[in-house]
């Protein structure tokens, strides 16, 4: 078993938007992900307060994995992006993804 991984994309919507950006992303998007990577689950939340260096975008989606010996996380977004819908309601310029692996033991109550 390969270690725990999280997948974080920040992303905004096309300006005017936000609506079907939301509704694609709830409705079809992370499905898509979990069925087409085989990755564990998916979450998203909005920026809703931020102390420090600014965060680039307002909405996060983040993905739980574990690490495949023979492609990263970001190879395997790219090689089942064709077995997804594409909504060009995501800005894909700004947008962004960080692959973050484990180092450490979980802390605290898993609730």
């Amino acid at each position: 078993m390969g270690k725990k991984q999280i997948v974080l994309v920040l992303a905004e919507p096309r300006e005017g938007q936000e609506e079907e950006f939301n509704r694609y992303y709830e409705d079809v998007h992370l499905d898509e992900v979990l069925e087409t990577t085989g990755w564990k689950l998916a979450q998203r939340f909005k920026l809703v307060d931020q102390a420090g260096k600014e965060c680039p975008q307002p909405y996060l989606a983040f993905y739980e994995t574990e690490a495949d010996p023979d492609k990263s996380a970001i190879e395997i977004i790219d090689e089942t992006r064709k077995n997804r819908v594409q909504s060009d309601s995501l800005n894909k310029k700004t947008a962004g993804v960080w692959v973050f692996e484990e180092i450490g033991p979980t802390h605290g109550d898993s609730c």
